[in-house]
């Protein structure tokens, strides 16, 4: 009787053994096969402290979080007051973890940003690199530690690429730039018109496609002898105040005579305008990107002929939703419809969106209309009269 219970009592304890285990073997079972369901379910739960705390530079970055590597403050305002906000709002939307940073134009600070948002764990670095070279370099760090990453912008042109491209076709910027200051050249009571084109940094794979797609205009025009190229100069890191140095001496070595400037910014047209006051001269016709504030103002001004606006809620969104999708480990591919473009080593998925020309007549049907711009922001001080009077 007592050998029959103690049997009894093992079998009981048999079947308790087999129970859990069955069970523990569930539960790893259930996270293995989640696809990201349990880091995406902690992962809100972080987004929305992160969100509570204003998504700042001093959010916390753990597990699942995305990094975003922003390249400086001073070549363009977008950066700071326009990417930023975005991108603010679409991850304290979506709920995730996410911190924000600027290397103010240092490319040994962004590569040291990189390795301190892997050492915290991201997922996603998505960055605008200051360099092809330093950018290769933060791609490799990246793929090291099997974090994800996007291009933002800006291609990295060196090393293997990013798992995705998000900007413009900014061969297309250039063209755009084009397609309004050619006309108003044209219209000109000048024989001969002599241009400037004054290009963003040498080292910005993007000023090189800008300039590609004006010159796709210039050099014809020039070959044809309609017009006269007085310079072709780069601007050194986008820094405007280099561009006004530059500028002012390609005025001394014309004499003065220059009669259009194919700027690639609205920061280097700034600084052109500012040399061309500074010399005496009358306005003519000069191009722009960015639709800055400062842009739009000199546009209604009549200092500057138009701007490029790229509308960068909807690039900061393409970009967003690309970054959340690599976090959940999903394809981005389909986001780009099938778009690719080559870096110089592979064909990587582009999510490609549209340039938009704004000139005096358009300003309200576009960077107002959007809400990417206000009044209330441009029409401030010596600016106001040209503000029209409805708005």
């Amino acid at each position: 009787m007592a050998r029959t219970g103690m049997t009894k009592v093992l079998m009981l304890l048999l079947a308790l053994v087999v129970v859990a285990t069955a069970c523990s073997s569930s539960d790893d079972s259930g996270t293995d096969t989640s696809d990201g369901g349990d880091t995406t379910e902690a992962t809100d739960d972080a987004g929305e402290d992160a969100g509570e705390d204003g998504g700042d530079d001093t959010a916390s970055a753990g597990d699942g979080s995305i990094w975003v590597l922003l390249p400086d403050s001073a070549s363009s305002a977008r950066w700071e007051t326009d990417d930023r906000r975005f991108f603010e709002e679409a991850f304290d939307e979506a709920g995730v973890e996410y911190n924000i940073v600027n290397a103010e134009g240092d490319a040994q600070q962004q590569i040291s940003q990189a390795e301190q948002a892997i050492a915290s764990g991201a997922a996603v670095i998505l960055f605008v690199n200051l360099d092809s070279g330093s950018g290769a370099a933060i791609i490799d760090l990246a793929r090291e530690a099997d974090v994800a990453v996007i291009d933002y912008d800006r291609l990295t042109i060196e090393g293997p690429g990013a798992d995705v491209y998000v900007s413009f076709d900014n061969v297309e910027v250039g063209r755009t730039m084009a397609s309004v200051l050619e006309p108003a050249i044209d219209e000109l009571d000048v024989e001969t018109p002599r241009v400037v084109m004054l290009n963003g940094g040498p080292t910005d794979n993007n000023a090189t496609l800008f300039r590609e797609g004006y010159a796709e205009t210039v050099e014809p025009r020039v070959e044809a002898g309609d017009w006269e190229l007085v310079a072709d100069e780069a601007v050194p890191e986008w820094d405007n105040a280099e561009a006004l140095t530059i500028f002012e001496q390609i005025l001394v070595d014309a004499g003065n005579d220059v009669d259009a400037v194919f700027a690639a910014n609205d920061g280097l047209a700034n600084s052109v305008i500012a040399a061309r006051k500074n010399a005496g001269l009358d306005p003519f016709p000069v191009s722009g990107q960015d639709a800055t504030v400062g842009g739009i103002q000199n546009i209604l001004a009549g200092d500057q002929t138009m701007t490029v606006y790229k509308p960068i809620a909807a690039e900061a969104a393409a970009a967003a939703e690309a970054a959340i999708a690599l976090l959940n480990g999903e394809d981005v591919g389909a986001l780009a419809g099938g778009q690719t473009i080559n870096n110089g080593s592979a064909d990587l998925p582009f999510i490609a969106l549209e340039p938009v020309a704004v000139t005096a007549d358009n300003v309200a049907d576009t960077v107002i209309a959007d809400g990417f711009r206000t009044w209330e922001e441009i029409c401030v001080g010596d600016f106001e009269e040209f503000c029209p009077a409805d708005r």
